[in-house]
């Protein structure tokens, strides 16, 4: 592989989000892929389709392995309180994380953690809310500095 063909593949990876949930989320993910396509991101949407339950790990778990092998920049993640696909989500090295439910703490895992995926709680938050975080999340970039110190510390 190239250098060019390197920089292509970094840079396709930097617009890609890949999206994912459990059958709760499944109507708020698809207004979220929507909001973000418009802005330009490309939309990896991973999720289940239909109403059946299923498991948010495997769901979180699925969307953190996009992210952590660099085929997609972000991911964001979602089940009823945003809690439990998170969890699942982190326990893939490489990743971090956070649960939102609102705009300032969105701006801040970017800013301060360098947070690499975003879960929210379709039973916490509301589509409107929703899409502010996911804006905040993804306007915000990491500071360095003595977070990434921080950072460095988090890593297993």
């Amino acid at each position: 592989m190239t250098r060019d063909t390197d920089q292509l593949s970094a840079d396709a990876a930097g617009k890609r989000i890949v999206l994912s949930s459990d059958h709760a989320a499944i109507a708020l993910r698809g207004v979220i892929a929507a909001h973000i396509a418009a802005q330009g991101w490309q939309v990896v949407d991973i999720g289940p389709t239909t109403p059946e339950s299923t498991h948010y790990p495997k769901h979180g778990a699925a969307a953190a392995r996009l992210v952590a092998s660099g085929d997609c920049r972000f991911g964001i993640v979602l089940c009823g309180s945003g809690q439990g696909i998170m969890m699942a989500a982190n326990k893939v090295k490489g990743i971090r994380c956070g649960v939102c439910m609102d705009t300032f703490s969105a701006r801040m895992i970017r800013q301060h953690n360098d947070a690499n995926m975003l879960s929210m709680g379709v039973r916490v938050v509301g589509e409107g809310l929703a899409l502010d975080i996911v804006d905040a999340f993804l306007g915000a970039e990491f500071e360095g500095g003595r977070h990434a110190t921080r950072v460095e510390m988090i890593e297993p």
